[in-house]
């Protein structure tokens, strides 16, 4: 990577094709996404900004006016820490420190508050939120004067709510757990600043955000690229947030050249590299961490015009985007990314941080800016409809963002809302009052006359400086539907995209007229005329029902109706099957008996549905497993109907049936790819011996006589199909194999005592030969006394072979755990009247679910993180218990506080 102020290598500029419009130029009308706007809009206005400045007046040594900090991660350091400066810090062993990450907060608090203040025309809510915002950059500007007059920093620029140790350690590559990303933080503080500069005109906080910058440039300017590298290396502590992003932003503002120099010093060599060239590297590599840092690589090739730093972006995004994406446009688990490709195979129960998605918005949002490819605003609509959205409780509250950290895809997921302090729960503050930031984009100036309509979003777009004005009226993504009334006269050009998941016919007509347009899903349709005011164009689209299958594992299934992804509602923790085949089209949606009630939710059967942007507390399954036990298609004699072929669904050695292997695209393009898959997926299972040539007949037959794209030329598809049908010396039907359990498990899917499993059979030809293995364990013979399966989650696989030996093998996982999980509690003195109290629980089979305390004066709290209480004059009782995902209850213990010295 160059060196600041080598020269700039070759390279070919790319040209921004389309810009977003400001904020207060796109007004939301009601909608899915007011909800949670308004939420959140209530917490501004309630929330004291005190309360954030609180841990910046006490590392100043200023009045901190009686203000409590917003707790968890924003709270006070502990009572011995001292500010200390870049030379004075006494080391790990006698430095006692808590919440290094403090002051993060208050940066995404001072940008939800300018953002709110750009976005909301209610005069009276503008008047309050810029009165905030002046009061918080005010706060700030007093607390960098006061640390700045104390002589004991580096610079007078120098801006935190603790000391300037934190970066010097950094330089010295301590590890997390002595520090605490100290430029994260310095990112939260700056990019907030910039925000009340940009969306509420206060020219002190430009001013407060330049001097950080120029402290950032001394402090790493003068260090090597090496320690630098090694520095963003490590893990967490080095997280440097967006700092690229907001020197290159403050780099604009000013006119100051020395803040892209700033940026560079910033970038991780060898991410770029690689990716630049297309290899990829993200595997264990910490999510957030790298991903904050893209839109500020994009930002420096704005800057720079070097080439690399777009292709690493761009190469970044594909290595992303589908391959490590989970339906609701989330990635990593526990922080980290995985494999290449692997989705279902990445399932954890700490996926999706949500700051992830908050940083992959921005990067396909400056990415569609530079290329206008709708494949970016399609992602956009995956996540902002369904991590985004739904990870905002649909509650008011006066204190709490009420946002997940995680929005998890495990089987039985809970969102854990609230999160006051937390990285996740700071961009949950400004996720909120920005939903219409990517609704419209515009050509750039001078470009021409353009919009593109993104997204299908109840709102009025008002264009000024090209008397432009557009008012969408829609109830998307309930209904398919929406009305575009055009308020401009003259030449304009209306980019309105086709939803990459569209099957069957988009349609557009202008005041009534269909347009003669050819609609691709993942397209844009172009309509350019010469307009007159009050022109009135309607989009229309069919939201079809979905079975999405992951890409590493077409077993492993999502439900999607239109843009919506839907969470199954159950309390088991172990997967829900679905049986779809007989509701599948041609195309891979579903005909199927889907019933919208009237709470909001859809009923499949007994299946109950909400969508994943309901903001709910419910347990809910976001996969699914294909569980079709026999082969069927679609029938033909109207909805619901089916073509059984009767043929049990068999599997091959890598557990993919049947049915996985012949929908595994997701659908065909026409009936006649479909037979010849199905023709070829015959021959393949006989030739595997999982079925017999009779049995393929019959499901060529099936086949044959289903609605599945059926057409007048059926009667010769069939005839054409049942003449190239598999044939067999020994033809009959293989055995029939089943295992049978002895008792249901518990709701959650898990049985809580050892299970007792017995394996059926039976043949036409003689007594099959049954034998039964758990897992990659050598076959047995099955005999008439049941297994007996303890601990763990169990493969077990049963075959039967006639005496022609035509054969056939079931699979059935079984979960097991008997042992509730198990809670460790440690208490950490903080001086003569506290203490840090933090539960850890391990549950090593089915793992735990959650860990519950309460103490004298508390209600049963869901622990979520280390908490403080004040010691008493007499001896206090904390108690405790943890739950695994199986719903075993650990016996309630208890942890006795001593009285205060």
């Amino acid at each position: 990577m160059p060196e600041p102020g080598a020269p700039p290598r070759p390279t070919t500029v790319a040209e921004p094709v389309a810009e977003a419009f400001p904020l207060a130029a796109v007004e939301l009308h009601r909608g899915i996404f007011t909800r949670a706007r308004d939420q959140m809009l209530h917490l501004a206005r309630v929330y004291p900004v005190d309360r954030v400045l609180a841990v910046f007046r006490a590392n100043a040594g200023l009045d901190t006016r009686g203000a409590v900090p917003p707790g968890g991660w924003e709270d006070f350091g502990h009572p011995d820490e001292e500010a200390w400066g870049p030379d004075d810090y006494p080391g790990r062993e006698a430095a006692p420190t808590a919440n290094l990450l403090r002051g993060h907060y208050a940066g995404h608090l001072l940008s939800m508050l300018a953002l709110a203040h750009a976005g909301t025309s209610d005069a009276a809510l503008r008047a309050a939120l810029r009165a905030k915002v002046d009061h918080l950059v005010e706060g700030l500007r007093e607390v960098q004067e006061t640390l700045a007059a104390s002589g004991r920093y580096s610079h007078p620029g120098f801006l935190a709510a603790y000391g300037e140790w934190q970066f010097s350690r950094l330089e010295g590559l301590a590890p997390y757990g002595e520090i605490w990303a100290p430029y994260y933080t310095c990112h939260k503080i700056m990019a907030g600043l910039l925000d009340a500069h940009r969306h509420a005109g206060s020219q002190v906080a430009l001013e407060v955000a330049a001097e950080m910058g120029r402290w950032v440039h001394g402090r790493l300017s003068v260090l090597p690229a090496e320690q630098r590298t090694d520095m963003w290396s490590l893990y967490i502590a080095g997280e440097t947030g967006g700092m690229n992003e907001v020197l290159c932003d403050l780099a604009t503002l000013t006119g100051d050249k020395l803040f892209v120099e700033t940026a560079r010093l910033f970038d991780l060599g060898s991410l770029l590299d690689a990716a630049a060239s297309g290899r990829d590297a993200l595997d264990g590599m910490h999510a957030n961490q790298h991903a904050a840092t893209l839109p500020g690589y994009l930002a420096l090739h704005d800057l720079t015009g070097e080439a690399h730093y777009l292709d690493a972006v761009s190469n970044i995004w594909d290595m992303l985007v589908p391959g490590r994406t989970y339906a609701h446009g989330g990635s990593g688990e526990n922080e980290l990314w995985g494999p290449p490709g692997a989705v279902a195979g990445d399932i954890g129960n700490r996926n999706a941080e949500t700051c992830v998605t908050y940083n992959m918005l921005k990067v396909a949002r400056a990415l569609f800016e530079r290329t206008g490819d709708a494949r970016y605003a399609d992602y956009h609509e995956r996540a902002v409809t369904n991590q985004i959205l739904g990870s905002r409780r649909d509650a008011d509250s006066d204190d709490s963002p009420e946002v997940t950290y995680m929005f998890p895809v495990h089987p039985g997921a809970l969102r854990e809302y609230d999160n006051v302090g937390t990285c996740c729960g700071g961009t949950g503050l400004e996720n909120h009052v920005k939903y219409q930031d990517s609704v419209y984009f515009r050509s750039r100036p001078g470009a021409g006359r353009t919009v593109w309509v993104n997204l299908y979003v109840a709102s009025t777009l008002h264009w000024a400086e090209q008397d432009v004005r557009l008012v969408q009226e829609t109830c998307y993504p309930l209904e398919g539907t929406s009305r575009i009334r055009v308020d401009a006269a003259g030449d304009l050009e209306l980019q309105l995209r086709v939803p990459a998941w569209v099957t069957g016919t988009w349609t557009v007509t202008v005041d009534g007229a269909a347009q003669p347009v050819r609609a691709v899903p993942g397209r844009y349709v172009s309509l350019r005329r010469d307009w007159r005011p009050g022109t009135v164009v309607e989009v229309g689209m069919p939201l079809t029902l979905r079975e999405v299958p992951a890409p590493d594992d077409a077993s492993v299934v999502t439900l999607e109706l239109g843009p919506t992804v839907l969470l199954a509602r159950s309390a088991a923790t172990t997967w829900l099957p679905l049986a779809a085949a007989t509701w599948r089209r041609l195309d891979g949606t579903l005909d199927a008996p889907l019933v919208r009630a009237d709470d909001g939710t859809w009923r499949l059967g007994d299946m109950v549905l909400e969508p994943a942007w309901s903001g709910s507390d419910a347990r809910y399954h976001m996969y699914l497993r294909r569980a079709d036990t026999r082969i069927g298609f679609a029938g033909g004699s109207g909805s619901g109907s089916s073509a059984d072929s009767g043929v049990p669904n068999a599997a091959r050695e890598d557990g993919r049936t049947f049915l996985d292997v012949l929908w595994s695209d997701g659908g065909f393009a026409s009936r006649a790819e479909f037979l010849e898959s199905v023709l070829r997926t015959t021959h393949e299972f006989v030739g595997l011996g999982l079925i017999s040539a009779a049995e393929a007949a019959q499901v060529l037959r099936a086949a044959a006589r289903s609605g599945v794209g059926r057409d007048a030329a059926a009667r010769e598809e069939e005839a054409a199909l049942l003449a190239d049908a598999p044939t067999a010396a020994h033809d009959g039907s293989a055995p029939r194999v089943e295992i049978v359990p002895a008792a249901a498990p518990s709701l959650t899917g898990w049985y809580r005592r050892p299970a007792e499993l017995t394996v059926q059979a039976r043949a036409d030809a003689g007594e099959p030969t049954v034998e039964i293995r758990v897992g990659d364990a050598p076959w047995t013979p099955a005999g008439h006394a049941p297994l007996v399966l303890g601990e763990g989650v169990h493969t077990v696989t049963a075959r039967a072979v006639d005496r022609d030996g035509r054969e056939r093998r079931v699979v059935r996982e079984v979960s097991v755990d008997t042992r509730p999980p198990r809670t460790t509690v440690t208490a950490r003195r903080l001086g003569p009247r506290g203490v840090e109290i933090n539960l850890t629980a391990a549950d090593d089979v089915s793992g735990v679910d959650s860990i519950r305390w309460k103490g004298p004066d508390t209600f049963w709290a869901t622990f979520r993180e280390p908490f403080t209480r004040a010691l008493a004059d007499r001896p206090q009782v904390i108690e405790f218990t943890a739950t695994d995902r199986a719903g075993n209850e650990e016996p309630v213990r208890t942890l006795v506080l001593p009285a205060a010295d």
